[in-house]
Formats: structure tokens, C-alpha cells, sequence
């Protein structure tokens, strides 16, 4: 028996695949979940085989924490659904180790085959996706430089994001300086459209 957590904030769309994977007398949905918050907790208490999670419901720093999440639970294989596969950020899960991407327009016969390939041992990334994640030139952006616009791009303001990175306010503003100079931004507001229409957000 495959034993999954499915994570998707949509209630209808999330009901459609707890419909469809209960058709399967191999697949068992151990959990089913709308916010982001309740997933890491979630996959430490049922430790499924297979967690399908919406590419939507990850925050700004859901790839970190899922990447040490594979470290304490190597055993469970992450599948990321997605509707718009943003370059950037399917390039960084493919680098952190998640096993399968797959669009949510994909034929149900798909994410079912999908599921079992990961159970299995195997990797499954979406063709497109993967060529779009690796066509897609590499931001001129450091890991922390990224994680700072990352959250700017949320609405944080400078001090909460000093609060939640350990750093101070005026590390913040320095990083933030230095992404504008480097994306030739205006503005803090310009810097994250600029990125974000590459594809690094």
C-alpha cells in the first residue's frame, strides 16, 4: 500500500484528486490539507510514502524546509503540482533532491502513474517543465539575495524579514541595495517584477 499526503489549498480541486486516488486499491490518502502551516507537521505525524503538494501552498522558504525535511525523512518522495512552472523555482527543487513535477492539467491517469513511479524509487519531471527550469539563464542573485526578494516579493516589511533571517535590519537593506544594483531595478517593487519575469521568484 502507497500511503500519501495530498496538500492542496483549493477545496474542490483537492476533493477531485481525493476522488480519483480512491479509486486506487493500491493508493491509501493518509492526509489532506489547505494550508501551507499544517504540512511539514503533518508529514512527520503520518510519514507518508508520497507527499503531493500544491507548488502554491509552498511559502517563500517551503523548498528550505522541505530540503531538511529530506533529511530527517528520506524515505518520503515529494511531488510538486503545479499550474505555472515558474523556471527558477523548479530549477531549485530539481537541485534540493524533490523527485517529481508534474502540471495539474496532466491527464488523472498521470498523477496516479506518477505517484507509483516515486513509491517506486523513480523520478518524474514534467518534460516542459524541466526544459523551461534549465532554458532559463541562472539569476546573477546569491542564495540569501534571492530568500530576501523572495519575501519582499510576500510584503515583508524590512524588519520582519531581518526578524524571520537572523539578521539585522540593516543587513536586510544592504541586500536588498546590492539586488537592485544587480537586476538594474529602480526600486525595490521593480527588482521583484524584474525577477520574477525571469523566473527566479
Amino acid at each position: 500500500m502507497i500511503n500519501v499526503l495530498l496538500a492542496e489549498e483549493r477545496e474542490m480541486t483537492r476533493g477531485a484528486f481525493l476522488a480519483l486516488l480512491a479509486q486506487e486499491s493500491d493508493i491509501k490518502t493518509v492526509a489532506d490539507l489547505g494550508r501551507s502551516k499544517d504540512i511539514l507537521p503533518a508529514i512527520r505525524l503520518h510519514r507518508p510514502d508520497v507527499a503531493v503538494i500544491d507548488m502554491d501552498m509552498l511559502t517563500p522558504d517551503g523548498l528550505s524546509s522541505i530540503q531538511s525535511l529530506f533529511d530527517e525523512l528520506p524515505e518520503t518522495r515529494t511531488l510538486i503540482l503545479t499550474n505555472h512552472g515558474r523556471p527558477g523555482v523548479v530549477r531549485q527543487a530539481l537541485n534540493i533532491g524533490v523527485a517529481g513535477f508534474l502540471h495539474k492539467d496532466s491527464p488523472p491517469e498521470k498523477l496516479v502513474s506518477a505517484i507509483r513511479d516515486l513509491a517506486a524509487g523513480r523520478r518524474v519531471i514534467d518534460a516542459d517543465l524541466a526544459m523551461s527550469a534549465w532554458q532559463t539563464p541562472l539569476p546573477p542573485l546569491t542564495d540569501r539575495e534571492l530568500e530576501v526578494l523572495r519575501l519582499t516579493a510576500t510584503g515583508e516589511a524590512v524588519p520582519a524579514i531581518a526578524t524571520r533571517l537572523h539578521l539585522s535590519p540593516g543587513t536586510v537593506r544592504n541586500y536588498l541595495t546590492t539586488v537592485e544594483s544587480k537586476l538594474n531595478a529602480r526600486t525595490r517593487v521593480d527588482a521583484v517584477r524584474i525577477a520574477t519575469d525571469a523566473g527566479w521568484l
